[in-house]
């Protein structure tokens, strides 16, 4: 499960990971905080209007990673705050979809590379909902127990991964998807505009992937809530009775 704040976050962040692990199988879902309804900037654009254009951009690009669920929860664009309803919200979701890895970004990345540009807030602020949703209060079955009523049971995610330029411990070789993750980034028309995103993005992964014998590579910070056996045993169950 990627969680993140805005349509085309998964694609720049770690569109060649979910790629990748698509192709081994794995079912992948998106749960994105917004549509991006602020986030085209054209004369008489109205959110609705955005909204609408980016929830199908990124169902394209979802697409054609080989995801399998985009679930956006509707939270305004802009001014996205880490606040206990979002926390539930995501909650619901993870405990809906019982996801053995959550991948979010770093909430405490103001500066981005060199000093270039400013962090978005609503990055940050999804980061930290996210965080907070994951561990500890999805596998808490006495939090948001009423979630029992949507046959919704408490749900331990084994990994969490968070994209990062900092100190990564985890590089995943994304050589053979590099393409998938330029041609997802084109899905979003209305971002890309009149930029070719190819050179760039080969440029940022071909970096990460140096000394690494990577020709392209997407890096990440890795907690492992749970070990190897426990997962086994358990698939995030918080008891074992559980169907």
């Amino acid at each position: 499960m990627v969680i993140m704040a805005h349509p085309d976050d998964p694609e720049f962040t770690c569109a060649g990971t979910i790629a990748r692990w698509a192709q081994a199988g794995a079912e992948i879902c998106y749960v994105l905080c917004t549509s991006g309804d602020v986030g085209i900037a054209e004369p008489g654009m109205t959110r609705a209007r955005a909204a609408q254009i980016r929830e199908a951009e990124e169902h394209e690009a979802a697409n054609i990673l080989g995801v399998k669920e985009v679930v956006f929860l509707g939270e305004p664009d802009g001014m996205l705050q880490p606040t206990l309803e979002l926390r539930k919200k995501i909650v619901r979701e993870i405990r809906r979809f019982r996801p053995e890895v959550i991948v979010t970004s770093d909430p405490t990345v103001v500066w981005g590379r060199g000093g270039s540009y400013i962090n978005h807030p609503d990055h940050r602020a999804a980061a930290t909902a996210a965080l907070d949703a994951t561990f500890p209060a999805a596998g808490q079955p006495n939090l948001f127990e009423e979630l029992e009523e949507e046959a919704l049971t408490a749900h331990k995610p084994r990994k969490v991964y968070v994209t990062t330029w900092g100190e990564p411990d985890i590089f995943v070789n994304i050589t053979e998807t590099i393409e998938l993750k330029v041609e997802a980034l084109r899905a979003h028309k209305s971002q890309m505009k009149d930029w070719d995103p190819e050179e760039r993005i080969k440029e940022w992964a071909a970096e990460r992937g140096k000394g690494k014998e990577m020709a392209y590579a997407e890096a990440f910070r890795v907690s492992t809530l749970m070990d190897d056996e426990t997962w086994e045993k358990t698939k995030g169950r918080v008891f074992p009775e559980e169907e």
